[in-house]
Parts: C-alpha cells; structure tokens; sequence
C-alpha cells in the first residue's frame, strides 16, 4: 500500500522503514530536508512540502502525521485538510489528547475526510521490535488500511499465546487494535502511558531502597548488607513476576554504570501522564499510584534521588529521552 508520512523524527522515518521492508511505498515530507533525503536513498518518495505530498499520493490518500502534540500537528492537520478529497484519511500517530481527537473526528466528518488516531508504542526499538498500535476511528477505515497496521505491528513472535483466548479478536495478539471511534486509539495509550509512570516509580523506589540498605550511620545495625543492584536487576530479568522491558533497560543501565553518573534525576512528563490524572478526576476512578508517580517527576525537577535516575535511565533507553541540560 501507500502512505504518506509527514514527521521524520525518531519514530516518524523508523516507521516508515519498516514498512518499506515490509514492500509498503511511503511518501514523506519534514520540514528538514535531511531525513527525507536520506529516506529517499532507501526507497521513499520524498515530497518538497504538503502540497506536493498529496499530489504524489494516489487516491483514496492515507496521510500519518508523527509530529508532536499541540499546535503543530493541529496546523499540519488543517493544512492538509484543505488540500485532500473526500474519502481520504488522514492519521495522527503522535501523543495527542484523546479530546482533541474527538473533534477533529467530527470536523473532518463534516468535510468528508476520515481521520484515525493512533496511540503508537515502541520508541525507538520499533523499527526492529514492531509498534504496539493502539486504533480509533471508522471501523471500515481500520479494515481498507490494515496492511500498514500488520506490517508495523511486531507479530505473535515467542510471546506465550494467552489462554481462553477462543473467538477473540486475532489482532490484538499481533500487537494492533481498533479499539473505537474517534479519540479511543489515544485513550487507551494515554492509559497505557499513566500505568507506565507507575511501573517506573516502582522499580525506582526499589532499586533506591535497595541501594540505601546498607550500614550507614543512623541504621540499625542489621542493615549490614552491600546489594549489587546491577546484579539484582539481572537475576529478576531470569524468570521473576517483574520482568518487563523496563526492567531489560534499567539492568542494562545499571551494568554500563551502578552509580548511573550520566543521569542527574531532573524527569520530564510528556503529557499523558496529566491527561490521565485528569480523566481519573472527570470519571471519579481512584488513581493514587499514577497521580503519585506524576507528582514525583514533578519533585525531581528540584530534588533529585537514585530513584529519579533509574527513572530517567528507562526513559533513555526505551525513547531516547535526554534530561534537560542544566541551566547557568
């Protein structure tokens, strides 16, 4: 199939190299020339703007715009819409709130266009890993496109199949989902994000705990232990309840570096994490661990712990996320 890709950031161009391996043709387009070029070299049409974008696309279009969340993907978005036909689609990949997807559904509606929000999931290990893809919008639209969703999707691979999962619906073990009109895709990723916060505040207070539990002045005596944490992260990775992929990048962090020296603990937020406090108030659901654990990156902007640099160690590994440098 083909689609156009406007954002060639991180994800943005290993998107679309893994759906040219996969025989897709993509055209894409970033206000930096560089990537495109370089995309170009490997088999993409690369678009000198918008307009010649959609003008290399064959109808029905398909446009995924990987831009971040606000006022640039809402100007890109009304740009194309100007531009495009009715029956054409237009896909928003970023981290977008789940409201704003809602009426952007129904003002494209109204023009006749289709639009897609997609919770996409993978960092930067998803040219090689696959994208979990969270899907809202048209169910028809979700069937016509769903060679892209198969080709980014990771697969089956050795995951262990999921018992009494009879007469379910196959793709969700493929690692792509229609969860529902417009706006769902991005719900159920802001969730997934919110839990995400959770899971990290987690190991990082038990790694700081462990790392503190050693004879220092003040401690009862008891406390006479030296952990490694390095190879305690690496021994729970070999068949604990609490293996993940977290858990891979905070081992993996701590065997370059025990005292993780490049890390100040300074955590950003990138949004999700708010919205999901946010819709936790609106729906009066209780949420203590995922509120607590945004307030904490909130507090490492001016405290920082070992715990806020296991944390920002997780961040850099699965999104390539660097603290902000130091100011003065």
């Amino acid at each position: 199939m083909q689609l156009g890709v406007v954002g060639l950031g991180r994800m943005g161009a290993n998107i679309v190299r893994r759906l040219h391996r996969a025989g897709h043709q993509c055209v894409v387009y970033d206000r930096d020339p560089k990537p495109g070029l370089a995309l170009a070299a490997d088999g993409a049409v690369n678009a000198s703007d918008l307009k010649d974008m959609v003008a290399k696309l064959q109808a029905p279009r398909a446009i995924w715009i990987m831009l971040p969340a606000g006022e640039i993907t809402e100007k890109t978005l009304a740009e194309l819409a100007g531009m495009m036909a009715p029956g054409d689609t237009l896909i928003d990949g970023g981290n977008a709130f789940w409201k704003d997807d809602v009426r952007r559904g129904r003002e494209l509606e109204a023009k006749g266009l289709h639009y897609l929000d997609i919770g996409t999931s993978g960092g930067v290990h998803g040219l090689e890993r696959g994208y979990c893809l969270m899907i809202g919008g048209d169910k028809g639209v979700f069937d016509r496109l769903e060679p892209i969703f198969q080709a980014l999707a990771p697969g089956k691979g050795e995951i262990e199949p999921t018992k009494h999962r009879d007469g379910r619906n196959p793709t969700a073990e493929q690692g792509y989902l229609h969860c529902g009109p417009a706006g769902a895709g991005h719900f159920v990723k802001m969730i997934h994000n919110g839990i995400e916060y959770g899971m990290m505040q987690a190991f990082a207070e038990g790694f700081d705990l462990l790392r503190n539990a050693s004879a220092k002045d003040g401690l009862p005596e008891e406390y006479g232990f030296d952990f490694d944490v390095a190879e305690i992260a690496e021994v729970w990775r070999r068949g604990s309840v609490v293996t993940s992929w977290l858990l891979d990048l905070t081992a993996e962090a701590l065997a370059a570096d025990e005292e993780l020296g490049a890390y100040s603990g300074h955590v950003s937020d990138s949004g999700e994490g708010r919205w999901t406090v946010q819709a936790a108030i609106e729906t009066a659901t209780p949420a203590e661990v995922l509120t607590s654990s945004l307030y904490t990156r909130f507090r490492s902007r001016k405290d920082h712990t070992f715990a806020e640099k296991i944390l920002s160690a997780m961040r850099a590994g699965f999104g390539g996320h660097v603290e902000p440098k130091k100011q003065g």
